[in-house]
C-alpha cells in the first residue's frame, strides 16, 4: 500500500512496485483513510510519507499498528531530520528512506523491509541504534513492549547459542546478508532464527528485536 498526498509522487511509487512484480493493494493520499483503507485490504508492507494534510505519518503508523500488528511500514520521507526518523521508528516503523534514493535503492528497501529488515537511508541507522543504546542506559529502561519477554513460567525465554549469535549481530546493525556472510549460513537460514527469536521474546518486528538485544548488552 503506498501512502502520499502527492498523488504524481504517489501513483509513480505504485506503478514502480507493480513494475517490480509487487502487487500494490490501495492507495490513499490522507492518514485517517489509510488506516481504515489498510484494515481492509491488509497489506504486508506500507509505503508512507512522514507529512500527510490531515494527521501525521506518525500517527497513522500507530493506527496501522494497532489494526494490523503485523504490518511492516517503511517510511519514504523527503525529510532526514532526526526527530521525525526516530519518532516514525519508535512508533513502529520498520524503515526509513529519504525520497532522494535511487529507484534500485527504494525497490531493494521493499523487498527487505517485507522480510522484517531494519532499512534506513545511510547515516541513519547510526542514528537509530544510538537512541537505542540511550533508552537502554537509563535507570528503569523498558523493552519496547514496556515489560521484559517472559516465557509461560514467568522465566525469561531461553535462546539457543545460535539465536543468541544472530540476535547479537542483529544488535550491531547487521544486515541479514551481512550475518549470513560472518556466520557461514543461508540467508533463509538467518531469516528463520531470527523468526524464531521473534516468537520467543515475544516481539513484532527486527527494530524491537534490536532494542531488546541492546537492553541487555548484546551489542558489545
Amino acid at each position: 500500500m503506498v501512502v502520499d498526498d502527492h498523488p504524481m509522487w504517489r501513483e509513480g511509487v505504485a506503478r514502480d512496485l507493480t513494475e517490480a512484480g509487487h502487487q500494490v493493494v490501495a492507495t490513499s493520499g490522507e492518514g485517517r483513510q489509510a488506516v481504515r483503507v489498510a484494515a481492509a485490504a491488509r497489506p504486508d508492507v506500507v509505503v508512507l510519507d512522514l507529512q500527510l494534510p490531515d494527521i501525521s505519518g506518525v500517527e497513522v503508523i500507530r493506527g496501522l499498528r494497532a489494526a494490523l500488528p503485523e504490518v511492516r511500514v517503511l517510511m519514504l520521507s523527503a525529510s532526514g531530520e532526526a526527530q521525525g526518523v526516530l519518532d516514525a521508528v519508535k512508533a513502529g516503523a520498520t524503515g526509513y528512506l529519504v525520497k532522494s534514493a535511487a529507484p534500485a535503492e527504494f525497490l531493494d528497501a521493499v523487498r527487505r523491509t517485507a522480510a522484517g529488515e531494519p532499512v534506513f537511508t545511510p547515516g541513519l541507522a547510526g542514528l537509530v541504534l544510538g537512541e537505542y543504546r540511550r533508552l537502554a542506559a537509563e535507570p528503569g529502561g523498558a523493552t519496547p513492549a514496556g515489560t521484559g519477554p517472559r516465557g509461560g513460567d514467568g522465566a525469561a525465554p531461553r535462546l539457543t547459542d545460535r539465536e543468541t549469535e544472530v540476535l547479537r549481530l542483529v544488535a550491531k546493525g547487521m544486515s541479514y546478508k551481512q550475518i549470513a556472510e560472518r556466520l557461514g549460513l543461508s540467508h533463509r537460514t538467518v531469516q528463520n532464527h531470527v523468526q524464531n527469536t521473534l516468537g520467543k521474546l515475544q516481539l513484532h518486528n527486527r527494530v524491537e528485536l534490536t532494542r531488546y538485544a541492546i537492553e541487555r548488552g548484546l551489542d558489545d
